[in-house]
């Protein structure tokens, strides 16, 4: 325990202001999801950008894929959420069907091997079989969130589970931290939104 302190402090300090902004508009966008607040979206555009870049750096390349992908996504789900009929709106938080959970595993597991096949072959990447899990779970917990389909918080979950780990590994302490907030938080918002389903 004293060691991971150790660490944790070492790493806090070499902490980059970048990756201290990434962190702090990460937080912020998971906190406004959970309040099914459309905020997620500006605040997650802010926190992925920044992101890509330093995944790349880092040599996360699934990751810096990933939040390419949540950029792409933040819009698609800014204009979901935001879309209104007759003054109301048109989405609201469900559960998935059996088909369409059939439907996500697939497309997580299809995610999972395409991302480590391509690390693998085409990267240099030292944690291929990680950052594709990771990356899959992400990209699975992100498409069900646009839809505002309440499992997308079981996906985040493994994402964080996963993350936190892959982070510390890399140096990036702080993101690792960020990752065990959104664990937490994405239990609270599961919980949240697990009342609110319909």
């Amino acid at each position: 325990m004293e060691e991971i302190w150790r660490q944790f402090t070492e790493g806090l300090m070499a902490t980059t202001w970048l990756e201290f902004i990434a962190v702090f508009f990460g937080i912020a966008s998971v906190v406004f999801s959970r309040l099914e607040n459309i905020w997620v979206y500006p605040t997650g555009l802010l926190n992925t950008t920044i992101y890509i870049y330093l995944s790349v750096v880092a040599g996360l390349y699934a990751e810096a894929g990933v939040n390419f992908y949540y950029t792409v996504m933040s819009i698609v789900g800014w204009i979901l959420w935001a879309s209104k009929k007759n003054g109301e709106t048109v989405l609201h938080i469900t559960r998935s069907t059996r088909v369409e959970w059939a439907r996500s595993t697939a497309f997580f597991g299809a995610c999972w091997l395409t991302l480590y096949f391509i690390l693998r072959q085409w990267t240099d990447s030292t944690v291929p079989l990680a950052d594709a899990f990771a990356s899959a779970a992400a990209y699975t917990g992100m498409y069900l969130m646009t839809r505002k389909k309440l499992e997308n918080w079981l996906w985040w979950i493994i994402t964080n589970i996963a993350s936190i780990p892959l982070y510390f590994s890399k140096g990036f302490v702080f993101t690792g931290f960020q990752y065990f907030v959104f664990l937490v938080l994405a239990v609270m918002g599961y919980v949240e939104w697990r009342k609110k389903a319909v």
